[in-house]
């Protein structure tokens, strides 16, 4: 059977890829190029660059050393127009509403998942494979689903939450089973020099290792406007444009010294976007950051939908531990309760994935968000 690796210049796709080669599959390495780092002000790198060679270019030469020393082909594919049309324009537009997204969800689902799979397909390959921290498990009733990684400090299911059935049977994912020490310790093995220390991969996407307040600020000019403590006041400092901050932010809010208000450490509780005011509270105050329930569209469902409730373990941000909750289907959006444990700062227009045990159902977008009767997001 012939394998294409998603080969991203990282120690896990590499080891990903000799494990697949070990196991008797015919592997080839494919390189996803999904930014224009020439229209950002980056180099096209070339190893002759160096320390100037912009991240993903270093990346795509990092993966060429992999494959030289795995002996397997490795080919360059662009998704650069599909990465524009589905994800970052809606990760702008998302921004732009106040929202908090996450990119990341939504570049598997179209991208890794999506067009890779048929850039694969068109070179002959039978299935893709992944260096994702996940499982793919067949379950009794015949289809495919996401199971968390026995790594689970390093479990990416949550990003996986987007990709369908159909998805899911056709990768495999051979770091489902080991942890990431012993990746490494693969890696040395093998002499993989350029990826077996290198660090892991953080931020968002696209943006990487730069500061995302100025990238954003390339995309999103800024509005200076006024921080208010609670609904009505006073102001107590001054904000660089609302879509710059986040629901539960406490740190560079700039708030300090205030004649006639309590010192002591703030929060970002709500965003008003249509007036540009920034709310936050004192510490003391963190119940509003509390919610009961919230509603989920963009609904990523794997299997029967249940019928009623179900209780359910939800995350609503990454590396969060599972939420109790229960959960029912109306239409095609998910009401998602957990009135009985009250959760801290489940915002808009971040995933919030689904999981019966080990088992990850599906996912959604949060939208609505209410404590008790009153609707706060």
């Amino acid at each position: 059977m012939k394998v294409m690796v998603g080969l991203s210049g990282g120690v896990d796709s590499a080891v990903a890829a000799y494990l697949l080669k070990r196991q008797g599959y015919e592997v080839v390495g494919g390189f996803m190029r999904n930014w224009d780092s020439t229209a950002n002000g980056d180099f096209l790198g070339n190893p002759t660059l160096g320390n100037d060679q912009c991240p993903q270019e270093k990346d795509y030469w990092d993966a060429v050393d992999v494959a030289k020393k795995l002996d397997i082909p490795l080919l360059r594919a662009d998704f650069i127009k599909e990465y524009w049309d589905n994800v970052f324009s809606y990760f702008l537009e998302e921004y732009k509403k106040g929202r908090t997204p996450n990119p990341d969800v939504f570049c598997n689902k179209y991208i890794k998942f999506d067009s890779f799979l048929d850039f694969a397909r068109s070179q002959g390959c039978d299935m893709i494979a992944m260096g994702h921290y996940a499982k793919r498990v067949k379950g009794e009733d015949g289809l495919y689903y996401i199971h968390k990684a026995d790594d689970k400090k390093k479990d990416q299911s949550y990003f996986l939450s987007q990709i369908n059935e159909d998805q899911i049977a056709s990768c495999l994912f051979p770091l489902s089973e080991i942890e990431k020490p012993r990746v490494r310790e693969i890696a040395h093995q093998l002499g993989l020099n350029t990826v077996m220390d290198k660090k892991d991969s953080t931020g968002v996407c696209f943006i990487g290792e730069r500061n995302f307040k100025q990238f954003l600020q390339n995309y999103l000019p800024s509005h200076d406007g006024d921080i208010v403590l609670g609904e009505e006041g006073p102001v107590i400092g001054h904000h660089i444009g609302v879509l710059y901050y986040t629901i539960g932010q406490h740190k560079g809010l700039g708030i300090g010294g205030v004649k006639g208000v309590p010192e002591g450490a703030y929060f970002v509780y709500r965003k008003d976007v249509a007036n540009n005011v920034l709310h936050v509270a004192q510490m003391s105050e963190r119940y509003l950051l509390t919610s009961t329930k919230c509603y989920l569209d963009g609904v990523n469902w794997i299997g029967p939908r249940p019928e009623g409730y179900l209780e359910v373990g939800v995350k609503f941000r990454y590396r969060q531990p599972d939420q109790k909750a229960k959960i029912r289907f109306i239409g095609d959006n998910i009401e998602v309760c957990y009135e009985d444990r009250p959760v801290e700062a489940v915002t808009p227009g971040q995933i919030a994935v689904i999981y019966e045990g080990e088992r990850m159902r599906g996912g959604g977008i949060i939208g609505q968000i209410y404590r008790g009767e009153e609707r706060i997001g």
